[in-house]
C-alpha cells in the first residue's frame, strides 16, 4: 500500500485535506515517516509486518474510529496525551480555555499559591495542562469513571506533573467536600475549571459519526430539559468552595450562554465574562463572586 492507496478511501468519512491530514499522521506516529519521506514512496516500502499494521489502521479509520484511539494519543496544550475510548478526546477549543486560565494573574495572589480543582477531567488534559504551566499550583481532578481517573492518573505520570485525582461525583458530592481542609480556615480551591457535559440529545443529529460511536456517552450529553445540569451543580458547588476573590472557568454551549449568565448571578456570582473560540463561537466564561 502506498501513501494514496491509504488516504483516498478516507474519503468516504472525511474531506480530502482532512484524509491527508490524518494520513500523515499515522505516517509519522506509527511509522516514523516524514512528508519528504512520504513523497519519496516510502510508504510502499515498508516491510510487510507494518504494511497489515497500516492496513489494519486504515480499517479502523473507516469503520469511524476517531484517529486519536487508533495511536492511542492526542496532542494538547504542547503535551501528547494518551487517550482510549474511555475519555474524551481533547479538543483545540479546551486549549483555549487553559491558555485563558493561565494569562489570569487574579487568583494567583494567595501567600500560600493556588489551588485548582478540574471537576470532570477525562484524560486530564486541563489538569496537566495547568499543573505544567502553574508548577506553584496544587491541581485536584474529579472524575466519576474509574477509566478516565487512570487514564488520568497515567498522563500525569508521563508528563512529570503532580496531580490528585479523586473518584468524586458532582452531581452527588460529599458534604465533607465543601469543608476548608482541617489546617486551613479558608474554603479548599482558589480556581475551579470545568469543561462538562454539555451537548442536548436533540444536536445527535448534527453531530459527526465517528464522535457519536466511538466517544463516552457521558461525557458529552445532558437531558434535553436541563442543558445546565452539571453547570448548575459545579456553581453550586463554586460558591462555598471558592476562596475570596477565586474564579470559575467553564467551556460551554453557545446555544445556552444567556440562561448559563443567567444562572450564574441566581447562584451568587456577582459577574461573568465571556469569551469566544477560535471559530467565532461564545464558548468560554469566567465568573468571580
Amino acid at each position: 500500500m502506498d501513501y494514496s492507496a491509504f488516504w483516498k478511501p478516507l474519503t468516504q468519512l472525511y474531506e480530502a485535506g482532512e484524509a491527508k491530514a490524518i494520513a500523515r499522521l499515522v505516517m509519522e506516529v506509527r511509522f516514523g515517516l516524514s512528508m519528504t519521506d512520504i513523497l519519496c514512496g516510502k510508504v510502499a516500502l515498508l516491510p510487510a509486518g507494518d504494511q497489515q499494521i497500516l492496513e489494519d489502521i486504515q480499517q479502523r479509520l473507516l469503520a469511524g474510529e476517531p484517529v486519536q484511539y487508533v495511536l492511542g494519543q492526542a496532542a494538547f496544550g504542547g503535551h501528547t496525551f494518551y487517550v482510549a475510548p474511555g475519555v474524551l478526546i481533547p479538543r483545540p477549543e479546551t486549549e483555549e480555555l487553559c491558555r485563558w486560565v493561565v494569562e489570569d494573574e487574579s487568583f494567583k495572589t494567595e501567600d500560600d499559591g493556588c489551588a485548582i480543582l478540574d471537576i470532570g477531567t477525562g484524560s486530564g488534559c486541563i489538569a496537566c495542562t495547568l499543573a505544567a504551566a502553574l508548577p506553584q499550583a496544587r491541581v485536584t481532578a474529579w472524575d466519576i469513571s474509574d477509566d478516565a481517573l487512570r487514564i488520568a492518573a497515567e498522563n500525569a505520570r508521563r508528563i512529570g506533573v503532580n496531580v490528585t485525582f479523586e473518584k468524586t461525583d458532582i452531581l452527588n458530592c460529599p458534604p465533607s467536600s465543601f469543608l476548608p481542609p482541617p489546617s486551613s480556615l479558608l474554603p479548599p480551591f482558589s480556581l475551579i475549571v470545568s469543561n462538562p457535559p454539555y451537548i442536548c440529545n436533540k444536536e445527535r443529529a448534527t453531530m459527526d459519526r465517528n464522535v457519536l460511536e466511538h466517544e463516552p456517552e457521558q461525557a458529552l450529553f445532558v437531558p434535553d430539559d436541563d442543558p445546565l445540569l452539571f453547570y448548575r451543580a459545579i456553581a453550586r458547588y463554586a460558591v462555598k468552595a471558592l476562596r475570596p476573590g477565586g474564579m470559575l472557568f467553564f467551556e460551554i454551549n453557545p446555544l445556552y450562554v444567556g440562561a448559563l449568565q443567567q444562572m450564574l448571578r441566581n447562584e451568587g456570582f456577582a459577574s461573568t465574562e465571556v469569551r469566544t473560540d477560535q471559530f467565532g463561537k461564545k464558548r468560554f466564561t469566567k465568573s468571580w463572586l
